[in-house]
């Protein structure tokens, strides 16, 4: 197996933080349709508003970016933010004053 493929510098997470309006109606479902299809993409939760989605390299994190940027909504704030697998790996996460675990690995199969 090819050690540059598995690298941790080389894997990467791309982050979706979202601040879209709730007011009426159409600003719902224009979220609601939104994170559906972010969710579509593969992207899990990772906080209220945050999605997270682990690619295999940069090139692919770019196909995943550009995906989000083609179902950007017309109003809201949208951020996103490419990190490393070894970045990520170094996220200090707390429930309250209490350290919690970091989300599960993901296992993903690459077919020839």
């Amino acid at each position: 197996m090819n050690f540059e493929r598995l690298n941790a510098y080389r894997i990467m997470w791309v982050m979706v933080m979202f601040d879209l309006p709730t007011e009426t109606k159409a600003d719902r479902k224009r979220y609601a349709r939104f994170r559906k299809q972010i969710l579509d993409d593969g992207f899990s939760m990772f906080q209220f508003s945050m999605y997270i989605r682990h690619c295999n390299s940069r090139e692919n994190a770019v196909v995943h970016i550009q995906r989000v940027k083609n179902i950007l909504p017309a109003k809201g704030n949208i951020g996103i933010m490419c990190i490393t697998d070894k970045q990520f790996g170094q996220i200090e996460i707390f429930n309250g004053k209490n350290e919690a675990n970091l989300p599960p690995p993901v296992q993903q199969l690459e077919l020839f």
